[in-house]
């Protein structure tokens, strides 16, 4: 059995969950979440707990299992705490502010790079080349700062760049002179 998915997962007070069938919906101070799982996966609401049981032992049930649960797990912890992506700017003149709910950036072009998140993500800049992405939803997170981070990756021979927080950019070596 699946290590992760029989770990049942426990509902903190602020949390509210609701589960009619296979869709689960968390609503939370942050937001509100909702899914549909698999049908090869069960969700039960046990007091404080949810449960995730899978039907079968076929791989594909199995794998389902540690998923099912570590999505779910996910919704949870996001409308109670949220999650948060941190990014570095590396490179002179690369700077970052964010105008209303805008993100804009000079990465080096010859026009600013302007970014507009979705619903329920927020972007904070600290000294001008740190950003923050927080919000409720992990996914969506995710994909707004590889959105970001898309626009000037890090590149290996001088490092300069958008790069996640502790990203470790493998430097290659320059051109070697002539002898």
């Amino acid at each position: 059995m699946s290590r992760i998915g029989k770990a049942p997962i426990e509902i903190p007070n602020k949390v509210e969950v609701s589960v009619n069938g296979n869709t689960v919906t968390v609503k939370g101070p942050l937001g509100e979440l909702s899914r549909t799982f698999r049908p090869e996966v069960s969700i039960v609401k046990d007091g404080n707990l949810l449960i995730v049981n899978r039907h079968s032992e076929e791989r594909q049930s199995r794998s389902l299992h540690g998923l099912s649960r570590t999505l779910l797990n996910n919704m949870v912890l996001g409308v109670s705490t949220g999650f948060s992506k941190n990014l570095e700017m590396v490179g002179v003149g690369y700077r970052a502010q964010v105008q209303g709910k805008k993100l804009v950036m000079q990465l080096g072009f010859s026009h600013p790079i302007e970014v507009d998140p979705p619903e329920g993500i927020n972007i904070s800049v600290e000294a001008n080349t740190k950003i923050t992405v927080k919000g409720y939803d992990k996914q969506v997170v995710g994909d707004v700062a590889a959105n970001i981070r898309s626009f000037r990756p890090p590149e290996p021979y001088k490092g300069k760049g958008v790069r996640y927080a502790g990203e470790k950019v493998r430097r290659k070596a320059g051109k070697s002179g002539k002898k």
